[in-house]
């Protein structure tokens, strides 16, 4: 099986690393001085004081990489929409797309059955290309639980690895998805099937369209948001309307808010991926994190105030940032 990454970087370059150490062949797309880094030094993982490199092949081109069967995405979700020309180039005919982003994908709701079936959404994919390009037979989900960064050019560092959840939202790669999880599993990753993928998107996402964009807009961690009652009744809020279009979607959240809350208090004092790509002057993930939500809720008639609101109030900051 050949696995082609496109986005080696926190998350990506963590999978891929995995899989080179189960000996499967890796391919790389990168550029400037991450592809110099990859020719030069293979992907290096850090971890703790051990310091791994494992060759791949790295190139600009997407011509130039062997057909893969598995195409990696570890591009964050609102990147993926300018990346669709690489994405395309980098397919075959049978080629599987493996995701592992944060926020609601663009296949999530494509033979999803129920009021929300075959909706696009604009915020996750506008004009609906992605779901033209990479329909959902043809991906195979992830949710990614770990605490990783890249440190330098070709290098990630791994802080912690809880879970790697893959799952085939059409039912039609069985036999795929196990031998993925299998060579995950044999290069080091705790990795597994789920028969629910969606309910695993759907979970994890309860825990970001509310810490997020709160922590930029308090520039907080979310230690210091839980322990401020304000913002604390404000989380959870805004978790009761997710809760509450998950509800009317089928996908019910049994876990009680203070119980998730009290798993999110036990990070201690992060720093979530919004606040830092906020300080960073990057690009904020909040289309597909918060702002499905906030199109997804009057098309199904679930009032959602507090995370509309929010929403707006952070796209005011992005606007304004910096003037």
């Amino acid at each position: 099986m050949r696995v082609t990454v496109l986005g080696a970087g926190a998350v990506g370059g963590w999978l891929a690393a995995g899989l080179a150490r189960a000996g499967m062949p890796v391919a790389v797309l990168a550029r400037g001085a991450t592809l110099a880094a990859l020719r030069e030094h293979g992907l290096t993982l850090l971890q703790g004081e051990s310091r791994e490199a494992f060759p791949v092949t790295a190139s600009d081109d997407p011509d130039a990489l062997p057909p893969a069967d598995i195409l990696l995405l570890g591009l964050k979700s609102h990147d993926l929409p300018a990346a669709l020309p690489l994405v395309r180039r980098l397919m075959g005919p049978d080629t599987l797309v493996a995701t592992a982003q944060n926020g609601l994908p663009w296949w999530f709701l494509q033979g999803f059955g129920g009021p929300a079936e075959g909706l696009v959404l604009e915020s996750v994919d506008p004009g609906g290309a992605l779901a033209r390009a990479i329909p959902v037979e043809h991906v195979l989900g992830g949710v990614a639980h770990v605490g990783s960064r890249v440190e330098a050019p070709g290098v990630v560092r791994l802080m912690k690895q809880d879970r790697m959840l893959y799952g085939d939202p059409s039912g039609r790669h069985d036999q795929v998805l196990a031998a993925l999880v299998a060579a995950l599993e044999q290069g080091g990753i705790p990795a597994r099937a789920v028969p629910d993928i969606r309910m695993e998107v759907w979970l994890k996402l309860w825990g970001n369209p509310n810490m997020n964009p709160l922590s930029a807009l308090s520039r907080a961690d979310m230690l210091a948001m839980l322990d401020d009652p304000g913002v604390a009744g404000l989380v959870e809020g805004m978790m009761r309307e997710m809760a509450a279009i998950g509800d009317r979607i089928g996908l019910p959240i049994e876990q009680g808010i203070p119980e998730r809350l009290e798993t999110t208090r036990r990070l201690g004092a992060f720093r979530t991926s919004m606040l830092q790509d906020l300080e960073a002057g990057r690009p904020m993930e909040l289309g597909p994190v918060l702002g499905c939500l906030v199109e997804l809720a009057p098309r199904l008639g679930v009032p959602a105030p507090l995370l509309t609101g929010i929403h707006g109030l952070v796209r005011l900051l992005d606007r304004n940032r910096g003037g």
